[in-house]
């Protein structure tokens, strides 16, 4: 396992040790131990989820927050996503900044995303699978959520707007500007 930082401290790209051969292959997804060896995080994941998109679909930006915020990592089991955090941190120096990464079923990179950022993505390929574990569980009542397309966070999408496929709830999100007041982290 190879570990990458980002511009947004915290968040790292896992690139992991990969074996093949004429059967297939094999490599560790997660290993605690070499990934606090790696980046200083102790991390007990919880709970995993999945999901399955099609071409265009875009999930996000969302966070929770409070006692329930939840770091992340997430990978892609099939095909091919844009993955993007926000660091909402407000006393964070990149606070208000992204990072966005590709993800694909042919790199097995992982991107992990610690507490306090935003977090979505985008499907660039005609299908996706996409993987993610959390270190803590999901609460309703502590989910929130950054608009896709806010101003103040210019993210290049790399789909025409017309392109995106999104939930109604994930239209509705309110700016970060909107949002600053209420952050807990």
């Amino acid at each position: 396992m190879r570990v990458e930082k980002t511009i947004l401290d915290g968040c790292f790209l896992i690139h992991n040790t990969f074996f093949g051969d004429h059967r297939g292959y094999f490599f560790e997804s997660f290993n605690r131990k070499t990934f606090f060896d790696l980046t200083g995080k102790d991390i007990n994941f919880v709970q995993d989820n999945q999901s399955g998109s099609q071409k265009g679909v875009l999930r996000g930006l969302h966070f929770q927050h409070g006692e329930f915020s939840q770091a992340k990592l997430v990978r892609v089991l099939q095909g091919k996503v844009l993955d993007v955090a926000v660091d909402l941190r407000r006393n964070s120096p990149t606070f208000g900044k992204h990072v966005a990464v590709e993800l694909s079923e042919d790199s097995h990179t992982q991107f992990f995303i610690p507490r306090g950022f935003a977090h979505g993505f985008v499907v660039l390929s005609e299908q996706a699978v996409f993987f993610y574990k959390c270190d803590n569980f999901y609460n309703k009542a502590s989910e929130g959520g950054v608009i896709y397309n806010d101003p103040d966070l210019p993210i290049d999408w790399q789909l025409k707007p017309e392109e995106l496929l999104l939930s109604e709830k994930d239209t509705l999100l309110p700016t970060l500007k909107e949002l600053t007041p209420t952050l807990k982290f």
